[in-house]
């Protein structure tokens, strides 16, 4: 039965369209998957309905155009804040990771200290994993992190790094985290809330398991009407967060007039001989906290050093202040031995 949301009810869409199992299940249109993340969104569903719709939506997998139009719902209701400067967008899963350091908050401040604004963005213990993202590192370093979106606007135009708290500016999606929570698996809101855009950025650094979604997330964002990235750059991160991985990394650009292009990333090309356990850390968040403050300091000449500086390098290079990743490298080197890294770092903590 129709309301005034439309014609497609969770109920009826798990019965008719996406709830027959993954292989026989089709896919939602636009208007569908519209309709259902504003249903969603709007708290409509029953939680059992809810429940079985995203898990329905797991199984199946979500096309880039399902995506596309969940992503537009929400934009809806995201409250912007768009910065004076021009930020490279970092949306790491916001679930977290368990095993190995946060790298990207250093690696945010030496490239910020090299002249390439950052933003990042997460939540506080997001389901599935609810493991330790950007806050956390933050909150051990004595960073504000539990921000209004104009605050995180104003720190990204103070200090060139900024962090945007997700209940903050996307209220929405943060008010189903109980829910998010008692499904135990992770839904499509994780792949969706990482392209929420807090500062209006045109350029936008992500990460992925597997190349294939990479590619669909790259699709999601040429179908999305709300996003309009000038430059989208995914690579294959340490835990699935946006930390490049020791070794052999995959890498995929996109640009309008481009087109999707992919390459690699071999650590040892760049002189840097260390290994995945090599970055592991006991406890994730007062690990990496640490590693940041000695690294900007310039108290460590070994493979964490290295290791932020070729992330740093990723992020510079994605905001378009560096031709390759080896200049990058360079300009991120000397942010750190210059000083400039530490005086960021404490700025922010004055912020």
């Amino acid at each position: 039965m129709s309301d005034a949301r439309g014609e497609w009810p969770l109920k009826r869409l798990m019965t008719e369209v996406v709830g027959s199992g993954s292989k026989s299940a089709d896919d939602m249109t636009r208007e569908q998957a519209a309709e259902a993340m504003t249903r969603i969104l709007e708290d409509d569903p029953d939680p059992t309905t809810l429940g079985a719709f995203w898990l329905a939506n797991r199984w199946k997998h979500n096309t880039p155009t399902e995506l596309a139009a969940f992503v537009d719902v929400m934009d809806e209701r995201v409250e912007r804040a768009v910065p004076e400067v021009e930020p490279v967008d970092c949306g790491a899963n916001y679930d977290g990771k368990a095993r190995t350091a946060i790298l990207g908050v250093a690696a945010g401040v030496v490239a910020a200290a090299a002249g390439t604004p950052v933003v990042v963005h997460s939540g506080d213990r997001v389901p599935s994993q609810k493991d330790d993202a950007y806050k956390h590192v933050l909150d051990e370093l004595g960073i504000r992190t539990e921000l209004q979106p104009g605050e995180s606007a104003a720190m990204v135009e103070e200090t060139g790094f900024g962090f945007y708290y997700q209940p903050s500016f996307n209220p929405a999606v943060d008010a189903l985290f109980d829910r998010r929570d008692r499904m135990g698996v992770r839904t499509f809101l994780n792949t969706v809330e990482t392209l929420a855009n807090p500062a209006g950025a045109s350029v936008h650094l992500g990460s992925f398991y597997h190349l294939s979604f990479a590619k669909k997330v790259i699709e999601t964002v040429q179908y999305s009407r709300a996003r309009e990235f000038d430059r989208v750059i995914m690579f294959q991160g340490l835990e699935g967060y946006d930390d490049i991985r020791p070794g052999y990394t995959k890498f995929a650009e996109w640009m309008p007039e481009d087109g999707l292009a992919d390459d690699e990333i071999e650590t040892a090309t760049y002189g840097m001989d260390f290994e995945n356990e090599d970055l592991e850390a006991e406890d994730v968040a007062a690990d990496s906290a640490q590693i940041t403050r000695e690294v900007l300091a310039g108290g460590r000449a070994d493979h964490w050093r290295d290791a932020v500086a070729l992330n740093a390098a990723v992020r510079i290079y994605a905001g378009g202040d560096a031709d390759s990743l080896e200049g990058g490298l360079d300009v991120a080197r000397e942010a750190i031995d210059d000083g400039s890294a530490a005086a960021v770092l404490d700025d922010l903590r004055g912020f």
